[in-house]
C-alpha cells in the first residue's frame, strides 16, 4: 500500500467522520433524545453524570432496522 492509497483512505475516513458529526449535530436538536425514560442523570455539587440508556436502545433499534433494509436492498 503506497502513500496514494493511504491518502485516499484518510480522505474517506475524514468524510465519514464529518458525516457522523453532522448527523449527531442534527440528532442533538431533537427534543426527546436525551430525555427518554431510562436515561439516567446524577448531579452532585461538583459533578454530573449522564447515561443515556433509553436513547442508546432507541438508536440501536432504529439503526439495526436501517442497516437491515439497506443490506436487503443491496443484496437484490
Amino acid at each position: 500500500m503506497g502513500f496514494g492509497d493511504l491518502g485516499k483512505w484518510m480522505i474517506i475516513a475524514g468524510l465519514a467522520m464529518a458525516a457522523i458529526g453532522g448527523l449527531l449535530w442534527l440528532l442533538s436538536r431533537l427534543p426527546f433524545l436525551g430525555n427518554l425514560p431510562g436515561d439516567i442523570r446524577i448531579q452532585g455539587e461538583n459533578y454530573s453524570l449522564f447515561i443515556p440508556l433509553g436513547t442508546m436502545i432507541l438508536l440501536s433499534i432504529v439503526l439495526t432496522i436501517v442497516v437491515n433494509i439497506v443490506a436487503r436492498l443491496l443484496d437484490k
